[in-house]
């Protein structure tokens, strides 16, 4: 097996880049000032405006690394929701990247959309990123292979991607107006590293700058980093499109290199852009290179009729079974860091017929996706429950909710059977449509067919609801503007909601959750749904989107009670499965994490489980790291991210057998939040200094001597490997072969990751070059049946040598000695070679 750079890359021919040169060259000669300024603005949230003249259509972008929203993020048009980015990161897997990317593009254009606004490459700098699980590693070189696959895939479906969020968008606190402080060694050797191997292995057709500053300059208008770095030394040549909102000014942002302005029609270019070109702050020149590069993408994505696009229909790859896809990507992410022997065989997988006791609300009801921009809609979920239930023999499966993690109000959804009528201000009906839930997050084109933004002025979402038990139901609202409430002909509020004074235009509004009334309501009996919105429309915003929610709380319960329950379905089961979760309000975009612990009474349900059941598994429903302070208690503990729509389906297969949990981690567990060797998020007079250096995840663990509750790579199969030999031979440009060769030494056949370091004998101790003891320089991925054997081959590129050296501005070889070491973790290595450099 070949190392991670092997997936086929889909080629821009000479030829094909000619023909779009010209007709580029050929519609810009017919375009005038205003005309190619209103094209760098963007029409709507969504989509540029079609210039027909030219053979132009609307070029269409899509949020979405698991799905694609479409130009309409609602029920109405369902999406495919595949496992979260940490999920896909987990895999260690480019090729299965690749047939992600493919399965996106065939979502895009069955959307109609022609760029997807991913994939996300930056890095888990601290374990409190709130936005981790849209990303895939603490590593930079992992993190650049995935991503790589990932382009290539989307791209080989005709499709274009801006990988994003360049660069340094690691944490969500002040993202619009942090300036991350960011030497220039690390900002190469860390945060720079995954884009500069996509643009170099995937050839992107777009980029993404971030809402922050980096050392001084906001990425919207960083000439060094996007016009000297990622188009000179790197040759990027496709377009850079702002993050949404993130451009603020006109002349700054046109010099700087940004392209794209989005989203519109309210934009700092337009016809702001022409009147700077018009008074002599901006050439005429900078305009037309964006313009070139905008419709380069669309001629690659077939928006410009004149000319073939890259990948012409015929040549489109074959079509994936998007569902059977998610669910085998889910089963290839889950990862094992436990699995105990008890009683005389493992945890897992369960033995045929065995008695399960499950518990844990989110066993029945699923965190399957990240909250913010990485939302879509998928037509089903399938939860744990669900997959179990269907996997397991009849009465061998009970279930208890045991600790519910959502101990506030949450998005309306299980029971209720909602639409939303919308009005104008003469309370005459535009639209009436259905939805899957309460919350409504319309932007530009996802309004309904005959509502517009101007006209539109109130929502009421109508409906019923159906509870699944009886007790004092809570209800409530997030957004601003005017409410009334009115559940089973009880008003329960009437009243306005005034926008606060947060930073971020989204979360301000959006809102806080706020309780609106109470009832009690009896299990199986519907009763009737009213939440008349007014919607808000603030001065000084700038997008035009309407926002809110309709919230909802089971009835409270005695939480001893639940916990009590629950073990005793446990104690009396041959396993206990447990199913732990985050909530929207612990990882979503937006906002960092406070700490790391499980919400509610989760972490007592555990312990209660355990103490009853020795041989009790814990799947552990998250996007990123939490604490496990039972772990060591546990007979298994199996991480499902966030596992996308097939995810209880997927874990079925892996809890019975029928596949093996495939993933290794992307990023380091640590016990505790205080053992993390870096942690800062919040900024300190708008600045956060990344004091670190070289020295993030594992590198700083090795360095700290620190030792976390699971390593880097960590990841245990259902059979054992034995690392039998390793060799090293010079290879290509400067590089390495790596040949590991191990041996299936269990009993069932297995796939291996096996991963590949280099550690420096002299690690460095003059400033400048402290290097850390080791790092991720190759993987690769073999399968064996019981018994055989089988090797990895990994390419070492001589970029894994180097350093960046501040003094010369430029990449240096460091000579010496170095170990080849490969295993199954940084923590795990099993064989070992030497190797001098320079």
């Amino acid at each position: 097996m070949t190392g991670a750079s092997t997936p086929p890359e889909p080629q821009v021919t000479p030829e094909r880049q000619a023909a779009h040169e010209a007709a580029v060259e050929t519609a810009l000669a017919r375009l005038d000032l205003d005309t190619k300024t209103r094209l760098l603005a963007g029409q709507d949230f969504w989509s540029l405006p079609a210039i027909p003249e030219i053979g132009l259509d609307s070029l269409v972008v899509s949020d979405g690394p698991i799905g694609v929203r479409g130009v309409r993020s609602t029920s109405e048009d369902p999406s495919l929701a595949l496992p979260s980015p940490t999920a896909l990161g987990a895999t260690w897997s480019p090729e299965i990247a690749v047939r992600a990317g493919q399965v996106l593009a065939q979502e895009a254009r069955r959307k109609g959309v022609h760029v997807l606004l991913a994939p996300t490459v930056n890095l888990h700098r601290s374990p409190l990123g709130g936005r981790h699980f849209e990303a895939y590693s603490e590593d930079p070189y992992l993190t650049g292979a995935i991503g790589t696959g990932y382009v290539r895939g989307v791209q080989s479906g005709g499709v274009g991607t801006t990988t994003k969020h360049f660069v340094g968008n690691d944490a969500e606190t002040d993202r619009f107006t942090v300036d991350n402080r960011i030497a220039p060694r690390p900002l190469r050797e860390l945060y720079l590293a995954p884009f500069e191997a996509i643009v170099a292995h995937a050839r992107p057709w777009g980029i993404m700058t971030a809402y922050n500053t980096v050392n001084g300059t906001t990425m919207t208008a960083h000439h060094h980093l996007v016009n000297e770095i990622l188009r000179g030394e790197w040759g990027f040549d496709g377009v850079n499109v702002s993050d949404w909102t993130a451009a603020r000014d006109t002349v700054a942002d046109a010099n700087g290199g940004l392209d794209l302005a989005m989203p519109g029609p309210k934009t700092v270019y337009g016809e702001n852009l022409a009147a700077a070109v018009r008074a002599g702050d901006v050439e005429e020149s900078v305009v037309d290179a964006a313009v070139r590069r905008v419709l380069l993408l669309a001629a690659r994505t077939g928006a410009l009729k004149t000319t073939e696009p890259v990948v012409p229909a015929a040549a489109l790859p074959a079509e994936i079974d998007g569902e059977a896809f998610a669910r085998e990507l889910a089963t290839r992410s889950f990862v094992l860091v436990r699995n105990d022997v008890r009683e005389g065989a493992p945890a897992l997988p369960l033995a045929p017929g065995t008695r399960v006791a499950l518990s844990g609300a989110a066993a029945r009801e699923a965190r399957v996706l990240g909250g913010g921009s990485a939302t879509v809609f998928p037509a089903h979920v399938v939860a744990p429950l669900d997959g179990l239930r269907a996997a397991l023999p009849e009465g061998t499966l009970s279930y208890e909710v045991g600790a519910d993690p959502n101990n506030e109000l949450d998005v309306a959804g299980q029971g209720f059977a909602l639409r939303a009528v919308c009005r104008d201000e003469a309370g005459e009906i535009l639209a009436s449509v259905p939805l899957a839930g309460g919350h409504i997050q319309w932007m530009g084109s996802d309004l309904p067919d005959g509502v517009t933004y101007d006209t539109l002025h109130s929502i009421e979402v109508t409906g019923t609801f159906t509870p699944r038990e009886s007790g004092e139901h809570v209800f409530g609202t997030r957004g601003i503007g005017g409410f009334k409430v009115v559940i089973a002909g009880r008003e329960l509020f009437e009243g306005s909601v005034e926008m606060g004074a947060a930073t971020d235009p989204f979360e301000a509004f959006f809102g806080q959750p706020t309780e609106r009334g109470r009832l009690e309501l009896t299990a199986d009996e519907p009763v009737e749904l009213s939440v008349f919105h007014t919607v808000a429309k603030p001065e000084g915003l700038p997008i035009q989107a309407v926002g809110f929610t309709v919230l909802h709380q089971n009835p409270v319960h005695d939480p001893d009670e639940l916990i009590a329950r629950a073990a005793e379905a446990a104690r009396g089961a041959e396993t206990a499965v447990v199913v732990v979760a985050t909530t929207e309000r612990v990882e979503s975009e937006g906002f960092d994490r406070a700490d790391l612990q499980l919400p509610g009474r989760q972490d007592d349900l555990v312990r209660a489980v355990a103490a009853a059941n020795p041989r009790t598994v814990v799947v552990v429903n998250a996007g990123s790291p939490v604490e496990m302070p039972w772990r060591d208690d546990v007979a298994a503990v199996l991480l499902s991210w966030f596992p996308g729509q097939e995810g209880g389906a997927a874990l079925a297969d892996v809890l019975t057998g029928a596949a093996e949990p495939g993933g290794r981690l992307p990023t380091t567990w640590p016990a505790v939040l205080e053992d993390a060797p870096v942690v800062n998020t919040t900024p300190t007079d708008g600045k956060l200094e990344y004091t670190e250096g070289v020295l993030i995840g594992y590198r700083a663990w090795e360095q700290a001597g620190r030792t976390p509750a699971y390593p880097f790579g960590h990841g245990l199969g259902y059979t054992d490997w034995t690392y039998e030999s390793v060799t090293v031979e010079p290879a290509a440009e400067d590089g390495l072969t790596v040949t590991v060769r191990v041996r299936n030494s269990g009993s069932r056949a297995g796939r291996e990751t096996v991963q590949v370091y280099l550690a420096p004998a002299e690690p460095g101790t003059t400033p400048g070059t402290e290097r850390p003891a080791r790092w991720l320089a190759g993987f690769a991925q073999v399968e064996a049946a019981p018994g055989e054997s089988a090797e990895a081959v990994v390419r070492v590129a001589r970029r894994a040598f180097e350093i960046w050296d501040e003094a010369r501005d430029a990449w240096r070889l460091v000579p010496g000695d170095y170990g080849v070491e490969a295993g199954r973790s940084v923590r795990d290595l099993r064989v070992a070679a030497a190797v001098r450099k320079g």
